[in-house]
C-alpha cells in the first residue's frame, strides 16, 4: 500500500541562506498519526506549507495520496483538512452558523462530529466566534476541521490556545476518531506532553539536520537517560568537553553527571571505564517524551 505522505531528499533554506533541513526523507503511512518536533525555527510549519504547495523546495519531491504536490487534483485537495493557524475567521458568525457556512464546501461534511465535539467542549451553538477567546476559537476550528470527514489531516500547533484540560480532551478525541475512521495525521506541536498520548510515529529535527525518525514506541525502548551522581565537575568535564560517540549531550545537574545514549548501560559504563570514571552508581532514569525530547536536542 503507497503511503499517504512520501517526501524525498526535501532541501529548504531560510531567506538569507541558512539551511532549514537537507534530504529529509519521510512517508505516512494510512491509518498513522505522525508528529513533527523541533525547537522553534527548525522547519515544522515550513514543512506543512511545502505540502501544502504555499512554498517552493530548492529540492526534493513530495507527494500526497501519490499525486506530486505541484500537480494534486482537485479531488485529491477534498480529502485534506488543513489546521494553519488554530483560529477562526468570520467572527461575526455563531457556532452554527459557522457549521452551515463550510458544509456547502465540503461533500463529505459530517455535522455529527462537529457538534459532538462543541457538545464534549461546552460550547454552544448561538455563540459568536466574535465574543470567544482564543482558546475557545481554537475549539471551533478543530471541530470544522474533524467535520470536513479528510482522509488526511495536517495540524499545525493543534493545542495554540487551548488550556491543559481541553487539550486533554481533545487529543483523547482526536485519537479515538482517527482509529475509528481510519483517518492519516500529519502534525506538529510545542507541547510534548499532548504529543507522546497521541502520536504513533515522531521525527525529531535539530537545526539543519534529522536527530531521530522512528516509532515513538521504539525511540522510548532504545533512549536512556543515565545519571551518575556524587561527580566533581573537573573530572566530568572531559567527558562533557569531548562526548564519545554514544554519549549524547552529558551535562553537570549540580554534582550529578546527566547523559542520555541509543546504547545500553554497559557500553556507557565501557566508556566510564576507558574516561577513569567510577561508574558504580550509574542509574537510568525513566524518561517521558519531553525528556526524550530535551535528551536529543539539548535544553537550550
Amino acid at each position: 500500500m503507497q503511503p499517504v505522505i512520501s517526501v524525498k531528499n526535501l532541501t529548504q533554506r531560510y531567506p538569507g541562506g541558512r539551511l532549514i533541513y537537507e534530504n529529509l526523507s519521510f512517508d505516512v503511512p494510512q491509518g498513522r498519526i505522525l508528529g513533527l518536533l523541533g525547537k522553534n525555527g527548525t522547519g515544522k510549519t515550513t514543512t506543512i506549507n511545502i505540502l501544502m504547495g504555499y512554498l517552493k523546495p530548492l529540492a526534493g519531491e513530495c507527494r500526497i495520496f501519490g499525486q506530486d504536490i505541484t500537480a494534486l487534483t482537485p479531488e485529491t485537495r477534498a480529502r485534506i483538512a488543513l489546521l494553519i493557524e488554530g483560529h477562526v475567521q468570520y467572527a461575526f458568525m455563531t457556532i452554527a452558523q459557522i457549521e452551515r457556512f463550510y458544509s456547502k464546501f465540503y461533500p463529505k461534511w459530517n455535522r455529527d462530529a462537529y457538534y459532538e465535539l462543541m457538545s464534549r467542549l461546552k460550547v454552544t451553538p448561538n455563540q459568536k466566534i466574535s465574543s470567544m477567546s482564543c482558546g475557545q476559537r481554537s475549539q471551533v476550528a478543530l471541530g470544522l476541521i474533524l467535520a470536513q470527514n479528510a482522509d488526511l489531516l495536517v495540524l499545525d500547533d493543534f493545542s495554540l490556545g487551548l488550556d491543559p484540560g481541553y487539550r486533554r480532551l481533545f487529543v483523547d478525541y482526536l485519537k479515538e476518531y482517527v482509529s475509528a475512521e481510519d483517518k492519516t495525521v500529519f502534525m506538529t506541536s510545542h507541547i510534548i506532553q499532548d504529543m507522546e498520548r497521541l502520536i504513533d510515529d515522531c521525527i525529531i529535527l535539530d537545526y539543519g539536520k534529522i536527530l531521530t525518525q522512528m516509532p515513538v514506541s521504539q525511540l522510548m525502548d532504545t533512549f536512556h537517560c543515565y545519571h551518575l551522581p556524587n561527580q566533581e565537575h573537573e573530572r566530568a568535564s572531559d567527558l562533557i568537553d569531548n562526548q564519545s560517540g554514544n554519549i549524547i549531550n552529558p551535562s553537570m545537574v549540580g554534582t550529578t553527571l546527566e547523559l542520555f545514549s541509543f546504547s545500553p548501560k554497559e557500553a556507557i559504563e565501557h566508556v566510564f571505564k576507558e574516561k577513569g570514571l567510577n561508574s558504580r552508581e550509574l542509574a537510568e532514569i525513566p524518561m517521558t517524551l519531553e525528556d526524550a525530547f530535551i535528551g536529543l536536542t539539548g535544553k537550550y
